[in-house]
C-alpha cells in the first residue's frame, strides 16, 4: 500500500465523525424550521387578519365621524369589503383551543356594527350625533375589542408555541453537540492513531536528517517497506553518503569560506543585500529579512513583499552601480527611506558597492542599508537650534541696525571721517549677518512646511528677463558681461513668481562673485520635453568634482572660495525647486567655469493634466 493511500486510511474515521454530524445538524435545523413554518402558518395570519379588519373598521369610523362633522359623505364600500374578506379569511384559518368561540362573538359584533352603521347613514342630520354616542361607538368598540381578543389569543398561542420550539432547539442542540464531540473524539482517536504509526518512520527519517544537517554525513535510516517513505529513506541515505564523500574533497573548503561570509553577512546589525547582473537576490542576511522582509525562496521576487519606498531606493542604487559609475554614496540624509518595525520608525540610507567577476566585470551588487536613525534626529535637532538662534538674533540685530543707522545720520552727535569708516563697515556687516539670518529663517520655514508655494503659469522669458535686468548695476560694478539666451516655444512654466525669482536671483548672484573681470554669465532658458530648463552659466574657476555632489548642503562653502554668506543659498535654492516638483544640478570642471540648472514644468503640460 502507497503512502498516499496510507494516508487517505487514516481519514477515514474523521470523514465518517463528519458525515455523522452532518446529518445530525441537518435532521436538527429541519425541525426547527417545521415549528417556524407552524407558527408563520397557524398564528401569524390570523393576527395579520386582525390588523388588516382593525384598519379598514378605523377608516369606516373615520368616514362616519366626518359625516357626524359635515353632514356630507359616507363610509366607503371598499373598506366594509376588505374588512369582510379579512373576517371570512379568519373564519377559515381556526387553529387554536377557544378561537372558534371569539371569531363567531367577532362575527356578531361585525355584523351588529353594520347594522347600526346602515341605521346612521339613513339617520336625519339632527338625530344623527345621539344615534352615533348610542349605538354606533359602542357597535365599533364591541368590534374592535372581539378582533383584539383573537389577536391576543394568537399572540399567546405564538408565545406559547416560540417557548417549545426554543426548549426543543435547545433538547437537540444538546444531542447534537454530545453526539458530535463522541464522533469526532471516536474519529479523531482512530486517526491519530493509524497517523502516529504511519508517521512514526518520518519521525525516525526527521532525527536522521537533523543529524545529517548538524555534520554527522555517517547517519543512516533504515524503513522497511516499499512506499515513498522507504524511498525517501534510500535516498537520504544517499544523500549523506555524497556529503561525507564530499566534505572530504577539496570543494569542502569552498563550503567553509562560504559559510564564514554568511556568518560575516548575517553578524552585520545593517540590512545587506546581494544582487547579480540581472537583479536577482543572490543572498541577504538576516536583518535583511527580519526588517525589510526580503526572501530567498525565489530570487526573481525576493524584493515582492518589501516597502516600495525601499524597494525605490534599493534599484536606485543597484541600477548606479551595474551602469559602471563606482560605488554608490548617498548624498545626504534627504535620501533616507522611512520604515516602521516592531521597535518604531527608523531611517535607512542605502549604499552600494559592485561586485567584481575574477576578468574584472561587474558580475552583482552589494547594496548596504545604514541605519541614520540617531544621526538624522541630531541632524533635526541641530536644524531647529540654528531656526532658534538665527530667530533670537533678529531683535539685537534690528537695534544694532537701528543705532548704526543713526551714528551715520550723527543724530547722536558728529563723527570724523575715521569714525565713519568703521560705522559704514560695520553697518556692511550688520546687513551680511540680517542676509544670513533671513536665510536660515527661510530654510528653516521651507523645510517645516511654513512657508506655501503658490503656482501659476509664469512667463520663463520675463523671469530670465527680469532677473538679468535686476542684476544689470552689480555685474556693471565688477565688469562682468551679464546676458540673457532664450529659445523658447512655449510660454510658461507654473511657478511661485517670487520664490522662482529667489532661486535665479540666488544663482546669478553667485555667479557674478565668482567670475572674473570682463569676462561674461549667461542666464539661459530652453525648452526639453514637459519641463522648461533654466541654466545660469559663469565663467570662474569651476568646483573640484570632490564637492559638487554637496554643494547643494546646508552650510556648506567650497573650500577656498569666497567667505560671504552662511553657505544656505544653494540648499534654499534646491527646497524651492524641488517644491515645486523641479530638479536642480550643477555642471562644472575645474578652470571651465560652472553651469548651475533647474528645471520647471510647463504651464500647458500642468493645466493639461
Amino acid at each position: 500500500m502507497s503512502l498516499r493511500q496510507k494516508l487517505l486510511l487514516a481519514l477515514v474515521p474523521l470523514v465518517i465523525a463528519l458525515a455523522v454530524v452532518g446529518l445530525l445538524a441537518t435532521a436538527t435545523i429541519s425541525s426547527l424550521g417545521r415549528g417556524a413554518r407552524e407558527i408563520l402558518k397557524d398564528n401569524y395570519l390570523s393576527i395579520l387578519c386582525m390588523q388588516r379588519m382593525n384598519v379598514s373598521l378605523e377608516r369606516l369610523q373615520e368616514a362616519a365621524v366626518q359625516r357626524l362633522v359635515t353632514a356630507a359623505g359616507e363610509p366607503k364600500a371598499d373598506d366594509r369589503a376588505r374588512a369582510e374578506a379579512e373576517l371570512q379569511r379568519q373564519e377559515n384559518n381556526i387553529t387554536e383551543p377557544g378561537e372558534a368561540g371569539a371569531t363567531r362573538t367577532l362575527r356578531q359584533a361585525w355584523d351588529e356594527y353594520l347594522r347600526q352603521l346602515s341605521s346612521f347613514v339613513a339617520a336625519e342630520p339632527a338625530a344623527a350625533s345621539a344615534f352615533y354616542t348610542e349605538h354606533l361607538e359602542p357597535a365599533f368598540n364591541g368590534v374592535r375589542t372581539a378582533a383584539d381578543a383573537i389577536r391576543a389569543l394568537n399572540q399567546d398561542a405564538i408565545v406559547r408555541k416560540s417557548d417549545h420550539a426554543q426548549n426543543e432547539a435547545g433538547r437537540m442542540t444538546r444531542v447534537m453537540i454530545i453526539a458530535a464531540f463522541m464522533a469526532l473524539l471516536i474519529g479523531a482517536f482512530l486517526s491519530v492513531n493509524l497517523t502516529n504509526r504511519l508517521l512514526r518512520p518520518l519521525q525516525l527519517l526527521t532525527r536522521t536528517v537533523n543529524r545529517i544537517g548538524e555534520g554527522d554525513f555517517d547517519s543512516r535510516v533504515e524503513i522497511g517497506g516499499r512506499d515513498e517513505l522507504a524511498q525517501l529513506a534510500h535516498d537520504v541515505n544517499t544523500m549523506a553518503a555524497r556529503l561525507s564523500q564530499y566534505r572530504r574533497s577539496s570543494l569542502g573548503d569552498l563550503l567553509l569560506a562560504q559559510q564564514a561570509a554568511q556568518a560575516a553577512i548575517d553578524s552585520l546589525p545593517d540590512p545587506v543585500i546581494i544582487f547579480d547582473r540581472d537583479g536577482s537576490v543572490l543572498n541577504a542576511n538576516r536583518t535583511a529579512e527580519s526588517l525589510l522582509g526580503v526572501s530567498e525562496s525565489d530570487a526573481a521576487r525576493a524584493m515582492d513583499q518589501v516597502d516600495p519606498a525601499v524597494r525605490t531606493v534599493v534599484e536606485r542604487a543597484r541600477a548606479h552601480v551595474m551602469a559602471g559609475k563606482g560605488a554608490y554614496a548617498p548624498r545626504g540624509f534627504d535620501e533616507a527611506v522611512r520604515v516602521t518595525t516592531k521597535e518604531g520608525e527608523s531611517w535607512l540610507l542605502a549604499g552600494a558597492t559592485p561586485v567584481y567577476a575574477e576578468q574584472g566585470g561587474i558580475q552583482g551588487a552589494s547594496v548596504v542599508l545604514h541605519d541614520v536613525t540617531r544621526l538624522r534626529r541630531v541632524d533635526e535637532l541641530r536644524d531647529d537650534l540654528v531656526a532658534t538662534l538665527a530667530h533670537e538674533f533678529r531683535t539685537p540685530l534690528t537695534s544694532l541696525q537701528l543705532a548704526i543707522h543713526l551714528l551715520i545720520d550723527q543724530t547722536a552727535g558728529s563723527l570724523n571721517e575715521k569714525q565713519l569708516d568703521l560705522v559704514y563697515a560695520a553697518r556692511s556687516d550688520c546687513d551680511r549677518l540680517r542676509s544670513m539670518v533671513d536665510d536660515i529663517l527661510d530654510l528653516s520655514r521651507i523645510q517645516s512646511g511654513r512657508i506655501e508655494m503658490h503656482p501659476a503659469p509664469t512667463s520663463a522669458a520675463e523671469l530670465v528677463k527680469d532677473c538679468v535686468e535686476a542684476h544689470r548695476g552689480v555685474a556693471a560694478e565688477r565688469a562682468v558681461v551679464l546676458e540673457a539666451k532664450l529659445s523658447l516655444v512655449e510660454p510658461g512654466v507654473l511657478a511661485d513668481r517670487e520664490r522662482i525669482a529667489l532661486v535665479l536671483g540666488n544663482l546669478v548672484s553667485n555667479a557674478l562673485r565668482h567670475t572674473p573681470v570682463h569676462k561674461s554669465v549667461q542666464v539661459r532658458a530652453s525648452s526639453e520635453g514637459d519641463t522648461i530648463l533654466f541654466e545660469v552659466a559663469d565663467s570662474g574657476p569651476g568646483i573640484p568634482p570632490e564637492y559638487q555632489r554637496r554643494i547643494f548642503d546646508k552650510f556648506f562653502r567650497v573650500p577656498g572660495g569666497s567667505s560671504a554668506g552662511a553657505g544656505l543659498g544653494l540648499s534654499i535654492a534646491k527646497d524651492i525647486v524641488e517644491a515645486h516638483g523641479g530638479t536642480i544640478g550643477v555642471k562644472s570642471a575645474p578652470d571651465q567655469g560652472s553651469t548651475f540648472w533647474f528645471t520647471l514644468k510647463k504651464a500647458e503640460v500642468e493645466e493639461s493634466v
